[in-house]
């Protein structure tokens, strides 16, 4: 299994975790754990029966023992765990599923969008964002973030692009937010060229 992004994803896993793999889809992170002996133990689950089927089939190819569970989230799942991870999926999405009684003491993130949304909520849930590593894979960068339970304030700035110093990503938005400009009406401009500042002072950073 060679996605940097699974490895990435299981670079925060830890050998006394209990895993939870929400939205496992095709199970390649659970695989990849069970089959390197990363954690503890590892469980999987997903809203659609139907990924959840390609996930087990998987499991059986690879002659791996891993439990899942058709579950929206945390709901049905009757095991014990103390880490979940929540990854391909919209932010609002994932704040649906930690409006749960069941969050655990370790949350490893990758969200598709709003990330600025997504750090302020978790700050707001009791959560620390701990690390947070960029990975480009297949054309699109992804965030990935691990959070502990406890108090934190981040400031305006880690609220919008985190705590990666991966200045590559922040080159990208840059130029992602120029073409922008052209586009947006002024209002929406000064925002940009707000943002902008910040990420010139990232990249510039030593």
């Amino acid at each position: 299994m060679n996605s940097e992004r699974i490895k990435t994803l299981a670079s925060f896993i830890d050998k006394e975790d209990i895993v939870l793999d929400v939205g496992c889809d095709h199970g390649y992170l659970s695989i990849y754990l069970k089959q390197n002996n990363l954690c503890q133990d590892v469980y999987a689950s997903d809203i659609s029966n139907n990924a959840l089927k390609q996930a087990q089939t998987n499991f059986k190819k690879y002659h791996l023992n891993i439990k899942s569970f058709v579950s929206d989230g945390f709901n049905n799942i009757n095991i014990n765990f103390n880490t979940a991870v929540i990854a391909g999926m919209g932010t609002s999405t994932i704040l649906n599923i930690l409006n749960n009684k069941k969050t655990p003491n370790k949350l490893i993130i990758s969200s598709n969008n709003e990330h600025f949304k997504l750090r302020k909520n978790l700050n707001k849930l009791g959560y620390k964002l701990i690390n947070e590593k960029i990975v480009y894979e297949k054309n699109h960068y992804y965030i990935i973030m691990l959070y502990l339970k406890g108090k934190q304030s981040l400031s305006k700035k880690e609220l919008l692009f985190g705590i990666s110093n991966n200045k590559e990503y922040y080159n990208y938005l840059l130029n992602k937010n120029m073409e922008l400009l052209l586009k947006v009406p002024l209002k929406k401009k000064l925002t940009i060229l707000y943002e902008n500042h910040i990420l010139k002072g990232l990249i510039e950073k030593k």
